[in-house]
């Protein structure tokens, strides 16, 4: 909390551009929890959520604010994710959306096939998703393992030069959007990235993003 945060009063989410109001807020005290009815700076305030907040969004009292500069970390374990029942198609992308926006792990999408590649830090998120995504909202995920060294995030000098048209050409089964739709590169190999560096010097590859 920057400022005082009251209970069921109107809030502007900036990024929706949508007001809320909260009538339950908690403040945590050891293990207990508890509604509180305002809360000052330096205080740690939990919202009930149902699926509408992502890492960086603001809430204010009407000003339009944004926080830059929110880095999005190359993972280090990929695998494609399947839907194991077809039925619930859309309850499997509401939840990787969802999961996705609370910082959970990266989702890409390749640009070849449409395919889908989940991204974690450590290789336990992978259960912890899928644990979540069958308990939470009722579909089930299955995966394949993919060899990916680095996400790198593409960052051409100039994207409407030959060097860059041709490196998308050449580079096509390596590619992918992130959720922001930023271009990643999803190198197999350290060897892979610097020949691609060395042929393709206007194109800059970046081991993290901003968003």
């Amino acid at each position: 909390v920057s400022g005082i945060f009251k209970k069921n009063v109107n809030y502007l989410h900036v990024r929706q551009n949508k007001m809320f109001k909260f009538s339950s807020p908690n403040a945590f005290f050891a293990e207990k929890k508890e509604v509180v009815e305002e809360s000052f700076p330096g205080d740690i305030v939990g919202l009930h959520d149902t699926g509408n907040f992502k890492i960086g969004d603001t809430l204010t009292e009407g000003e339009i604010m944004n926080f830059k500069g929110i880095p999005s970390f190359s993972p280090e374990h990929f695998r494609y994710v399947n839907n194991a029942d077809p039925m619930k198609a859309k309850q499997l992308a509401k939840g990787l959306d969802q999961l996705m926006d609370e910082g959970v792990a990266q989702l890409f999408t390749l640009e070849l096939n449409g395919r889908k590649v989940i991204g974690t830090v450590g290789a336990l998120q992978f259960e912890v998703i899928q644990y979540r995504l069958e308990h939470e909202y009722g579909a089930k995920c299955s995966y394949e393992n993919l060899n990916v060294h680095k996400a790198c995030w593409v960052s051409p000098d100039d994207p409407k030069n030959e060097e860059f048209a041709e490196f998308k050409r050449v580079k096509q089964r390596y590619l992918a959007l992130d959720k922001q739709e930023q271009l990643v590169f999803l190198a197999d190999s350290a060897f892979t990235m610097q020949l691609t560096q060395e042929k393709y010097p206007s194109v800059k590859l970046k081991f993290t993003s901003e968003f």
